[in-house]
């Protein structure tokens, strides 16, 4: 595969023995002790890829059967995948891979790893490797994914005052909090689940209408991530399996893109990667997906090909512009 820049493959016990998470938040320290306390055992072999950014397809098509889309409106809830169905869950990612997971910042990013405690350990096995744990390099996207990673606690963020968290715990939240609202507050999960990740950073930081050009990146970025996903799926699981994607407000967060046109190119992304299912995850949100699933509908229509540079254009032409970072 021409699209691979790397694969590596780690046994997740030696991983975390070999490799232990540097935790300098103390709270984070509380939920890495509850979800993996001495002689806690690491099952499974973890797969991680490195893929560079792929060229867009020229032309597209969407057809009855996929993708299909499901909006829901929660949070991430890492569904079981099942002989049928690869589940994938995305991570928000920063270029430097997990660069954050030790300190006191509680994003996306952050709790993912904090739920997935190998990943942090993933991240220092690659460094010692000397594989670069990058997912953008000199300005091109280069997503990682990771298959079969264990998750061994889940944390509640939302806002609960009988819990002690009137504000939730996420973002800045949640290094403010007691030991005893963190520990209400995780749940250990016996046995553990696991998890399959596609790590991507979407752009930052942009001012006034997306560029042609900007739009092309975060469309090629969204395929590049679906596309190896839909290849991971059928080469580890078997030809005729299903791709899900978890996915919601990407890079809209701390980032401060733009919550209509994200959710529309992840839903573009889907179509060109020939993903079976996108599931949006709203957290509460719909409204703006709900907008750019019309626009996907009227843009990208049942059985016709589109040319994707036009697309790109006409996209453009709806005069998205950027948000403001949320500080999270």
């Amino acid at each position: 595969m021409d699209d691979l820049i790397y694969r590596l493959e780690f046994e997740a016990q030696k991983l975390v023995a070999d490799f232990p998470p540097r935790l300098s938040d103390r709270n984070k320290q509380v939920v890495f002790g509850m979800s993996s306390p001495p002689g806690a055992i690491h099952s499974g072999a973890i797969s991680v890829s490195r893929w560079k950014q792929m060229t867009l397809p020229e032309v597209f098509s969407r057809s009855m059967a996929r993708p299909a889309f499901e909006m829901r409106e929660d949070y991430f809830t890492y569904d079981a995948g099942t002989r049928d169905r690869c589940e994938w869950h995305l991570n928000f990612a920063h270029y430097d891979l997990f660069c954050a997971y030790g300190g006191r910042l509680f994003a996306q990013d952050e709790m993912q790893v904090a739920e997935h405690p190998a990943l942090a350990s993933l991240r220092h096995a690659l460094l010692d490797s000397g594989s670069a744990a990058l997912t953008v390099e000199h300005g091109v996207a280069t997503p990682i994914l990771i298959m079969n990673v264990e998750r061994r606690c889940a944390v509640a963020t939302e806002p609960n005052l009988e819990m002690g968290r009137p504000y939730g715990l996420y973002g800045n939240q949640f290094s403010s909090a007691t030991e005893q609202v963190i520990r209400k507050a995780t749940q250990v999960l016996v046995p553990p689940t696991t998890s399959n990740i596609i790590a991507m950073e979407a752009p930052a930081g942009g001012t006034g209408r997306y560029t042609h050009q900007e739009i092309e990146f975060i469309l090629a970025t969204a395929y590049t991530g679906f596309s190896a996903a839909v290849s991971e799926s059928r080469q580890n699981i078997s030809p005729n399996v299903q791709t899900v994607i978890h996915t919601g407000y990407w890079g809209c967060g701390a980032y401060g893109g733009n919550r209509a046109l994200m959710p529309l190119l992840q839903m573009v992304a889907a179509c060109c990667a020939e993903v079976d299912v996108l599931v949006f995850h709203t957290g509460g949100d719909s409204g703006s997906y709900q907008k750019s699933a019309g626009t996907f509908a009227n843009i990208v229509p049942l059985n016709r090909t589109v040319k994707t540079n036009d697309l790109i254009a006409g996209i453009k032409r709806l005069g998205y512009t950027w948000g403001i970072s949320d500080g999270n």
